[in-house]
């Protein structure tokens, strides 16, 4: 009973602070702290162009941690191992089923470990993929092509995959796009402005959906 108090509280806060998001810090070894220029200009693009209030400085939550109740939107990415305990997998499930939103971005190599570690918070559910046509790609800005190609990998065409919860997105995992190196300071990986464009803009749909559903 308590706990439920202490979630509902939380919940509460979640939605005072609606337009706040954080990093993901997870367990297994993956780098979960790459890209750090990402998130701080994905932010300054949607507080310019989408008017969003979002601090420009995103907060690091861990997965197991009640303050992830804090956020209405985590963002994870990184390219190795990913683990979630049982303590862990429960915080999130609760999370996300009470409003909150995941975006996992592949950094390249993520997709084993992400599918093996969201089965543990979604048992009974499994990631399909989203169509072109969701309002995800057409949020703040129309993308009729759905996921943007940023980076070359593995040759492969870039999908987002998701995990619907009563009809809402609670999870979206973008594979073989790699957003947040779009994301991510120019000089850091030379990509030209129309693919950084491409890449924002899909971050700024992202944002906005997860904080409008």
């Amino acid at each position: 009973m308590k706990q439920r108090i202490t979630i509902l509280l939380l919940i509460i806060t979640c939605s005072i602070s609606a337009q706040e998001i954080a990093v993901l810090k997870y367990k297994g070894g993956g780098d979960w702290y790459s890209n750090p220029t990402a998130l701080p200009n994905l932010i300054a693009f949607c507080n310019t162009n989408i008017n969003t209030k979002i601090n420009e400085k995103p907060e690091t939550v861990e997965a197991g941690s009640m303050d992830i109740f804090q956020y209405a939107f985590i963002h994870m990415t990184g390219h190795g191992n990913v683990y979630f305990s049982d303590e862990d997998a429960e915080n999130l499930r609760n999370y996300l089923l009470s409003g909150g939103f995941l975006h996992i971005d592949d950094n390249y190599g993520m997709k084993p470990y992400v599918t093996e570690a969201l089965k543990t918070v979604f048992p009974n559910a499994e990631m399909i993929e989203i169509p072109a046509n969701h309002a995800i790609f057409n949020t703040a800005y129309s993308l009729p092509e759905g996921l943007p190609k940023i980076h070359e990998h593995d040759g492969n065409r870039p999908q987002a995959f998701g995990i619907f919860h009563e009809n809402r997105l609670v999870v979206l995992f973008t594979y073989e796009s790699d957003l947040g190196n779009g994301w991510e300071d120019e000089v850091v990986h030379n990509d030209p402005p129309e693919v950084r464009e491409k890449a924002l803009k899909m971050g700024a749909n992202i944002i906005k959906y997860a904080f409008e559903h």
